[in-house]
């Protein structure tokens, strides 16, 4: 009676779960390769890149300012007909450590504006990438949709549905 019982549960779990895993509908997407052939994401790169071509200009003027004095300094402070004042010499140093923060300062604000830019550029793209894939995802009655291009994706079965055409085809994305 107990062994009958136990083959009536295990049937009805077998029985379940073969219900439940024909109800899944999994399919894969590389995200990575959606991002990078949307048009926007090239735009978004120019104008990043030019965003940040402005900020290494102005560092390289700073940083041509900086040498330009350092090298002042030293010939002053290697001139022994006219030496500097005590005063003087630090006045110098103070005004070229000043100079080398400043400089610093800028290329640490530089970073973060890139980054905000980054994010500013990027979001939108993404939330668009993500509205296309929920859209196919419903649209085709995917439970799950991996992404394989996150690199968390251990095994994809050559028979699992690669649904980047779609969301392409979605996005208005020609091949």
């Amino acid at each position: 009676m107990k062994s009958f019982k136990t083959l009536i549960a295990l049937v009805a779990v077998a029985t379940f779960s073969l219900t439940v895993s024909a109800q899944l509908k999994i399919g894969h997407i590389n995200s990575q390769e959606l991002m990078a052939s949307m048009p926007e994401t090239d735009s978004a790169q120019k104008k990043l890149e030019q965003v940040a071509l402005e900020h290494d200009n102005i560092l390289e003027e700073m940083s041509v300012e900086l040498n330009k004095k350092y090298e002042d300094y030293l010939k002053k402070l290697q001139d022994t007909a006219n030496p500097m004042s005590e005063l003087v010499r630090a006045n110098k140093e103070s005004e070229l450590q000043e100079l080398q923060e400043r400089m610093q300062t800028f290329q640490q604000n530089a970073e973060q504006d890139i980054q905000r830019q980054r994010m500013a550029l990027f979001q939108p793209i993404q939330e668009k990438a993500i509205k296309a894939v929920n859209d196919v995802a419903a649209e085709n009655g995917f439970t799950y949709i991996l992404d394989i291009g996150a690199g968390a994706v251990v095994y994809t079965a050559p028979g699992a549905e690669d649904i980047l055409p779609l969301v392409k085809n979605k996005l208005g994305i020609l091949e």
